[in-house]
């Protein structure tokens, strides 16, 4: 008796007209039974044939292997896994409970919906859309997610994530940018428009989180937001022309970094940071040189204060001492 492998590889190196005779019917089997069933199911084949349409195949010429394993957020499986883990752990943890307001740069579902914290009040969309419109099917994941978590109450808004123009100035507490870069690019949108919007509308001492590739054509985006500067005369414009952050004597750095790490495990780099803006990035020079001041004339106040406390106690144990001698 041969083997199931010895028959497999034979079947496999067998002319196609003798293959057919190696699963000849077996003895338990009449031939007239066999014939028939032979011919019934090629009967029902060609009638089925002719009377039907012909079938599509399951990949089209158009899609290639790799394309297929794509997602609709240009990741592959594996990396956007991770980046989905990692963004959940990162908006969860590094969301302060005293933030009211949370602005997302590209909404593209309502995961963050249920990945910040309870005590947002509300959370604002944008969109990576060259039109600004928020797609129905992303508006109603994301009303289905605040529908089902009872916590934040979602602000549509119909505005580009590299113009966040129904945003006021200084009034958000979090803004995320979770893998939103990449599709901002494939859209024709300005990604490094979007950090100076975050920068805009985030209130001093507000967090930036993010979770992007690390390289975007030649751009590094963890240095990007790390070196983007303010104008001491205003805060950065939309329209400022990226000549004007080269004066290094007139830019003043928008964020500070608290932390950032590369995302491991993944196919494409991508890297998860935390910045907070500054205290002082849309100061005036002339606020800014009050504020230096200020904060001078009381370092000084310290160290008087310092001062006479020690002259007070040395003046106290030369008095105590005094006192012992003449007893």
């Amino acid at each position: 008796m041969r083997s199931f492998g010895a028959a497999l590889l034979l079947l496999l190196s067998a002319p196609a007209s003798q293959a057919f005779t190696m699963f000849a019917p077996t003895k338990s089997m009449s031939s007239q039974t066999y014939q028939h069933s032979s011919q019934s199911a090629i009967s029902r084949h060609t009638s089925q044939s002719k009377n039907s349409a012909p079938t599509r195949t399951f990949i089209s010429k158009s899609m290639t292997p790799s394309s297929s394993t794509v997602l609709h957020m240009g990741l592959d499986m594996v990396t956007y896994l991770r980046c989905e883990w990692v963004s959940a752990a990162l908006c969860t943890n590094q969301t302060p409970r005293s933030a009211d307001v949370c602005l997302q740069l590209g909404t593209e579902d309502g995961r963050p919906v249920t990945f910040i914290p309870r005590t947002i009040e509300t959370f604002i969309t944008s969109t990576v859309e060259a039109d600004g419109i928020l797609p129905i099917s992303v508006e109603r994941q994301v009303k289905q997610q605040e529908k089902s978590r009872g916590a934040a109450m979602v602000k549509i808004v119909n505005q580009r994530a590299d113009d966040l123009k129904e945003t006021a100035d200084e009034s958000v507490d979090v803004v995320l940018s979770l893998q939103a870069a990449a599709r901002m690019k494939e859209n024709g949108l300005d990604w490094k428009k979007s950090v100076q919007e975050a920068a805009r509308v985030l209130k001093p001492g507000g967090r930036f989180l993010f979770v992007e590739q690390t390289m975007l054509d030649d751009d590094n985006y963890l240095e990007y937001v790390g070196n983007l500067g303010v104008d001491p005369e205003k805060l950065v414009d939309s329209d400022t022309d990226e000549e004007n952050n080269d004066d290094e004597e007139e830019q003043y750095p928008v964020f500070e970094c608290i932390g950032y790490d590369d995302v491991d495990l993944v196919l494409v780099p991508h890297v998860a940071a935390v910045f907070v803006k500054s205290e002082d990035a849309g100061l005036t020079p002339a606020e800014r040189a009050a504020k230096e001041a200020k904060v001078e004339q009381e370092r000084m106040a310290e160290v008087s204060i310092s001062a006479f406390e020690r002259g007070l106690k040395k003046r106290k144990r030369k008095k105590k001492k005094s006192t012992e001698e003449a007893s």
